[in-house]
């Protein structure tokens, strides 16, 4: 019983919570907003997990935020007629209002705007989770269509989160990430290229192969913040009764290499079945101090990566 308490997610009495229970399509992301819940976030702890295809979820970005995810991902295909950036997993799956500004952009614009609304100081301190303000956003922008084409209307709609100040930077004069609540990573036909060509100010980062990061020194902090590749591609087929010492080895050495560079490690592909098996891999990657766990279990993987170490003792 004790287990089985530890491992039922908490369902906190917050703004996030009632916004996911009236949510009905993706214009409600905006309009749920106002009148603004001064208890947005309450009682939700962030922890170091990506959710993976977040518009899967019955309500993209609200349902990571309520998990306490502090990486959320979009898919976007440049509509071509439009010249929108349409969010989803394949063409067919495509509609005029779910776009990569009514889902993330302007929600989060609102979000970060309210929060620290009256609040004196210059420059904005305060994330979207309140009990924990450093806490950052990572939003992974997964580029399907041409890349070359694609990336400057990326730029482009970034519009309202770099007027508002709220994108994380490298300044090379710095010499570091200047921390702000949002850090965008562009991945998937992102051009590298683009992402590393202004060498001076930077407020959007790539998202660095990991199985190649060994070979190529070309992806640094400075340029890169994620780096990412397909568990299968890094370690091939894992069977149901968990990883082989090898397998674990060259995880590990992935994950330490990417550390070593200052970049977030994460493996996307990790099998959801069997569950047992799932289980085994989020907690050796854990142990092996993985950058972010990519999850598709949104609500019972980071009440897992909070309560794991007290059930297992």
């Amino acid at each position: 019983m004790v287990i089985v308490d530890k491992l039922t997610p908490p369902v906190h009495a917050n703004g996030l919570q009632r916004i996911r229970e009236n949510w009905k399509m993706p214009s409600d992301s905006i309009t749920a907003l106002s009148p603004w819940p001064k208890d947005f976030s309450q009682g939700i702890t962030p922890v170091q997990c990506h959710s993976h295809n977040d518009y899967w979820r019955n309500v993209p970005l609200f349902d990571a935020l309520t998990a306490g995810c502090v990486g959320v991902e979009a898919d976007v295909w440049l509509d071509k007629t439009s010249n929108d950036l349409l969010v989803g997993h394949r063409t067919s799956s495509l509609s005029a209002d779910r776009t990569l500004q009514s889902l993330y952009i302007k929600p989060l614009t609102t979000i970060l705007t309210r929060i620290n609304q009256g609040a004196n100081f210059p420059v904005p301190r305060s994330g979207v989770f309140e009990t924990l303000p450093n806490a950052s956003l990572t939003l992974l922008i997964d580029v399907k269509t041409d890349g070359h084409t694609s990336w400057p209307v990326v730029m482009d709609q970034l519009g309202p989160l770099r007027a508002g100040g709220w994108l994380s930077y490298w300044n090379r004069t710095g010499n570091g990430l200047a921390w702000r609540p949002i850090i965008l990573v562009g991945t998937g036909n992102t051009p590298f290229e683009l992402v590393n060509a202004d060498a001076e100010y930077r407020d959007v980062f790539f998202d660095a192969p990991l199985d190649q990061l060994v070979d190529n020194a070309s992806f640094t902090a400075n340029n890169s913040y994620y780096t990412s590749t397909s568990l299968r591609k890094a370690a091939g087929i894992i069977w149901p009764w968990g990883p082989s010492r090898r397998q674990k080895e060259t995880m590990k050495r992935m994950i330490d290499t990417a550390a070593a560079r200052g970049l977030v490690s994460r493996f996307w592909g990790i099998p959801g079945w069997p569950v047992g098996l799932r289980m085994k891999l989020w907690r050796f990657l854990e142990e092996s101090r993985i950058g972010t766990l990519n999850v598709d279990k949104l609500f019972e993987a980071t009440q897992w990566i909070r309560d794991w170490c007290t059930v297992a003792r």
